[in-house]
């Protein structure tokens, strides 16, 4: 290789602002322009470019209240290990989970129910609150009976 037989090279280096005379794009304030935000080091996320404009943390609707964002909480969980305690064709609800002591009525009310699969039953039992797949399975083999949230509704409607 030799240095008349060289590739040209059609791709120019990046001009390096604000390092002096030598670096290819003048001194003082190497295009930066003079003062202002763009003409300092670091410009910050937040920056817009003039005083006028709304920057987009003031256009952001406001959000109130401390942990606006948080998620919410998660539901009580109730396995059906616990559903032996009732008696045969008995109805299962809110109720009678806090009767029996299962659960507290104001951690229930406030965030909410599920039953979940866990365990043997061998009680039929009626019931009427939010079950998982499995729990629904586990609850109709042993010949009981889950209502769907659009029979509750019916339920309710008639009931009114």
């Amino acid at each position: 290789m030799e240095l008349n037989n060289l590739k040209k090279t059609t791709r120019r280096t990046k001009k390096r602002v604000g390092r002096g005379y030598g670096s290819g794009k003048g001194g003082h304030t190497s295009g930066r322009g003079s003062k202002g935000t763009k003409a300092r080091s670091k410009v910050p996320l937040t920056f817009t470019g003039t005083k006028v404009k709304k920057s987009l943390l003031k256009r952001l609707p406001l959000q109130r209240g401390k942990g606006r964002l948080k998620a919410k909480k998660k539901p009580l969980v109730v396995n059906l290990v616990y559903l032996n305690l009732f008696k045969k064709d008995s109805e299962v609800n809110l109720e009678s989970l806090v009767k029996l002591g299962i659960i507290e009525e104001k951690e229930a009310q406030s965030a909410g129910l599920k039953i979940l699969g866990d365990g043997k039953l061998e009680v039929a039992l009626k019931v009427n609150l939010p079950c998982s797949k499995s729990a629904k399975k586990k609850i109709e083999k042993v010949g009981g009976k889950v209502l769907e949230e659009k029979e509750k509704r019916k339920i309710d409607k008639e009931t009114k």
